[in-house]
């Protein structure tokens, strides 16, 4: 037997917190659900309650996201209502924060509010398209159609972020090993091979002299420069979070060769998809535009839909205003007049999401297929003039004792 600490929503939504002593937390939480009480927490250690932390923005709080959408949408298309599917996905889910989170949407929408609303509580997690989405789907009554379009957007998105992530991996690490070894072999190998000539009058070999020059820089002021580039990288961060340095930045990420034709193509992809899910469920154009823009990474490409938001309200429809803004490959605006004509804008957007993705993955191997052996080539070559130049050294070594 052993004493767990609990936090627990009551009916009345209030947070409640204690102790109990039984075999294991499974047993401590089944006493609660007796109790009328949702568990929040079970364990041996005991927390305040406002210690828990909402989890920094990044991969687990999409996928959180991913987690409730496909898990709501599986249980509201089995006709389970809409309060019985929050608790249920709040018991199944595993991560302590996240259920909090559904916890307390369920507390918010007993208390009178719209699932919408519920969710707007928490912009951290639920984004204007996610929320806009899910407002439309209770209005129209197709909840369940919505949060099927929705799980499959966050999938969608989630596989090409997690695509292009992945992609880099190996050639971040393949520069960080080689820029590893060049420092090892400069501060450390080279200084004990440079012992040699300390008491030698020989005339050492240029590309020597070079090296171990090099490697003295690198003992004296390789704190320095670390310092340095340290300094440099936070300066470039702070100015790259203010408005005027995110744009600057994000217009020059997309005038990169192959890079920036990959990120074009992903941010694209994005904007589609997200169309595809709110024109499809009847969300206006130019309110869709606005969330879509949010959406996006790159504030070079969101700021350009601005203009095409106004195109739209002119009367020029959606695939003109696209066309003017060049910020968009030539196919969409191409896909989209046909999407126009046709009456099947929803679809269109749908067609060029998944072309889209597609062409992203496509490019973003293209990309990594020429860094990864430029890379290996840059760092080879450095490597290389490094060891030639100790094989100079000792040559030159040889001839002297002959």
């Amino acid at each position: 037997m052993a004493t767990f600490f609990f936090r627990a929503v009551a009916t009345d939504g209030k947070l409640r917190t204690g102790s109990l002593t039984a075999e294991n937390d499974k047993t401590v939480t089944r006493e609660l659900r007796k109790q009328g009480l949702t568990p929040i927490y079970v364990g041996l250690d005991q927390k305040k309650p406002f210690e828990l932390k909402l989890p920094a923005m990044g991969r687990g709080r999409r996928r959180d996201v991913l987690f409730f959408t496909q898990e709501l949408s599986t249980l509201l298309n089995a006709g389970v209502p809409i309060d019985r599917a929050l608790t249920i996905t709040s018991e199944i889910t595993e991560r302590p924060q996240f259920r909090f989170i559904i916890v307390d949407i369920l507390r918010v929408l007993k208390g009178g509010k719209s699932l919408a609303d519920s969710l707007g509580v928490h912009p951290e997690y639920f984004s204007d398209l996610f929320v806009n989405m899910v407002r439309a789907g209770e209005a129209s009554g197709s909840l369940a159609a919505v949060f099927e379009r929705l799980s499959e957007f966050e999938r969608s998105r989630d596989e090409l972020r997690s695509y292009i992530i992945s992609s880099m991996i190996y050639p971040s690490l393949l520069a960080t090993v080689g820029i590893g070894s060049i420092f090892v072999l400069l501060n450390f190998v080279v200084p004990r091979f440079a012992a040699v000539f300390e008491d030698s009058r020989m005339k050492i070999p240029v590309p020597t002299m070079i090296m171990l020059e090099a490697s003295k820089i690198v003992q004296a002021y390789w704190w320095m420069a670390a310092g340095a580039v340290l300094v440099t990288a936070l300066i470039f961060r702070t100015y790259i979070r203010t408005a005027v340095g995110r744009l600057w930045w994000d217009s020059l990420r997309l005038r990169i060769p192959l890079l920036g034709d990959a990120l074009r193509k992903a941010e694209t992809a994005r904007f589609a998809r997200a169309m595809a899910t709110l024109v499809g469920n009847s969300v206006p154009l130019v309110q869709s535009i606005g969330i879509s823009a949010a959406i996006l990474n790159n504030r070079k490409i969101a700021g350009a839909l601005g203009e095409v938001a106004q195109g739209v309200k002119r009367g020029e429809g959606i695939a003109t205003p696209i066309r003017k803004a060049a910020v968009f490959p030539p196919l969409a605006a191409h896909l989209l007049t046909v999407g126009e004509e046709t009456g099947r804008l929803d679809q269109m957007f749908a067609r060029m999401a998944e072309i889209y993705e597609t062409d992203t993955r496509a490019a973003v191997k293209r990309f990594t297929a020429l860094f990864e052996p430029l890379v290996i080539l840059v760092m080879g070559i450095m490597v290389g003039a490094l060891i030639l130049s100790m094989l100079l050294a000792i040559t030159s070594i040889n001839e002297v004792a002959v």
